[in-house]
């Protein structure tokens, strides 16, 4: 089985929890792209945050 990823707007591969930035601004969180601050789609970034570099 392959991991998720996801291609940012500023280029970059987001592939594990260390690419996102969480951000708290309501009922539930948002995550943007840890490089340029870009929103990611909820669905992605959840399974994005459970994914590990090993």
């Amino acid at each position: 089985m392959s991991g998720t990823t996801h291609q940012c707007l500023c280029g970059a591969t987001l592939r594990f929890r260390q690419d996102l930035t969480r951000e708290r601004t309501g009922a539930t969180p948002t995550w943007t792209c840890a490089d340029c601050g870009t929103r990611v789609p909820g669905v992605v970034a959840e399974k994005l945050s459970h994914q590990h570099p090993s």
